[in-house]
């Protein structure tokens, strides 16, 4: 890779923190929702999660000896804030603090994110993302944190996966708070974030006690054409950044990213979404359209697109396509053309913020995990991506997903998608032959791949 490439691992912090209900942590919307019953696996909850919380410097041990120098984590809102705005929670401040001294003390940079969805309850039933003082909840909450660790952190996200948190919560209900609202309710929803996401970067950069770094991380299903064909590859272009229709119309990159970017929302959206759109005004969109640094893009997965005589379409997947262990396709090429895309449209040094995948990992008879499918799925997204560097593609870092196995939300402790082992019976942690391999990749800059 290029001088400077940024490696590192990523997390999330109720995924690992555990924790929940200690030192006055206030409570989120996946505590509620992973009480309820039959929405997470077999019951499962992140009350404890990898009990992260206390075992911190057991992790970014292992960071260390892994020789990775850059991790992607995000802080509870909850955790600062337990209602989500007034009273600080000053031992939630003091872990956070902790934690930073610790990672640079060991010469490992944090990149904070924001947001990794979970929703404070108490702002939840106060209307959560519907309400428009969800716009300053949230710059409030990001100025709190910059104001506390900007002398130590300067690498900065606002929002993980707005497509998940809104569309897979709140459109779909397979996520916490779990409801299932219309377009109108989720349109707006989206339109608050938005505006949450620029109010946070004013803040953030008001706050700030040294120059800082701020982007942003949504996801999306990238596309690669079906031939290498000029029509083929304009073809995959149009449909990443096509608006789908209303029913789900969450999942999509433009309609998170264009206001954002490019200060203006896309004309197919409007056309499309027009009778339950929120009233939109260019006060709004000045207020999304902050300067970033760099764009985020959490990229999986992708879909074939070729183009047709009405134009772009989309290519089935032969039978006995490869899959994850959940099942997600294995489609390298979308780390290819997915960058190409995005830094193409948007003009910004993009950061691969999340990129992995889940296997049936157990420990074998040595006391070791081998994990073959997870380094040979790496090694060929890793390898696209290097093709897309090597190209010109500004592609500035990649974060693998994850440092250990977690709650996988819905999922719970079923799937794991971690370069390190968690016995979820003891806590003990075991690198897995992925964790050195993905070291030795990052410690040589990716001159094997």
């Amino acid at each position: 890779m290029k001088e400077g490439f940024v490696w590192g691992v990523a997390s999330a912090s109720y995924q690992i923190e555990g924790a929940a209900f200690e030192d006055g942590r206030g409570r989120s919307v996946w505590d509620d929702f992973a009480e309820r019953p039959g929405k997470v696996y077999s019951g499962h909850t992140g009350e404890v999660a990898c009990d992260h919380y206390h075992r911190y410097e057991e992790d970014v041990a292992i960071l260390k000896q892994l020789g990775i120098r850059n991790y992607r984590m995000s802080i509870s809102w909850s955790r600062l804030l337990p209602e989500g705005e007034g009273a600080v929670n000053e031992k939630g401040v003091d872990f956070y603090s902790r934690l930073f001294d610790c990672l640079l003390a060991n010469g490992i940079t944090p990149y904070v994110t924001l947001f990794h969805w979970d929703l404070p309850s108490a702002l939840f039933y106060q209307g959560g993302w519907m309400n428009e003082k969800s716009v300053k909840w949230f710059a409030d909450y990001a100025r709190l944190v910059v104001e506390r660790y900007s002398d130590r952190v300067t690498h900065f996200m606002t929002f993980n996966e707005p497509q998940c948190f809104v569309g897979l919560g709140q459109v779909v209900g397979e996520h916490a708070p779990g409801i299932s609202q219309g377009a109108r309710d989720t349109l707006l929803m989206a339109h608050n974030v938005l505006k949450a996401h620029g109010a946070a970067v004013l803040a953030m950069r008001e706050a700030a006690k040294q120059p800082i770094s701020i982007g942003y991380a949504p996801t999306g299903t990238m596309t690669y054409p079906s031939t290498n064909s000029p029509e083929d590859i304009e073809a995959a272009r149009q449909y990443l950044f096509q608006n789908p229709e209303p029913e789900a119309w969450h999942w999509n990159v433009p309609w998170w990213s264009d206001p954002v970017l490019l200060g203006c929302y896309p004309e197919d959206g409007l056309r499309i979404y027009h009778k339950y759109l929120p009233k939109i005004t260019q006060a709004d969109l000045d207020l999304m359209h902050q300067p970033l640094d760099f764009l985020g893009e959490n990229i999986y997965n992708g879909h074939e697109i070729r183009m047709g005589d009405n134009g772009p379409e989309y290519v089935e997947r032969y039978p006995g396509f490869p899959r994850t262990a959940n099942y997600w396709p294995i489609t390298p090429e979308c780390l290819y053309w997915g960058p190409k895309f995005l830094c193409e449209r948007y003009n910004l040094p993009l950061f691969i913020t999340e990129n992995g995948l889940c296997c049936a990992d157990a420990i074998s008879l040595d006391g070791k995990v081998h994990d073959p499918d997870r380094i040979d799925f790496l090694a060929r997204y890793l390898g696209a991506l290097k093709r897309a560097v090597n190209d010109g593609i500004n592609v500035a870092g990649y974060f693998q997903w994850s440092l250990t196995d977690n709650f996988e939300w819905a999922k719970g402790y079923n799937d794991r998608f971690g370069l390190v082992f968690v016995d979820y019976r003891d806590q003990k942690r075991i690198i897995k032959d992925s964790g050195y391999w993905y070291g030795k990749i990052v410690q040589e800059n990716g001159a094997s791949l």
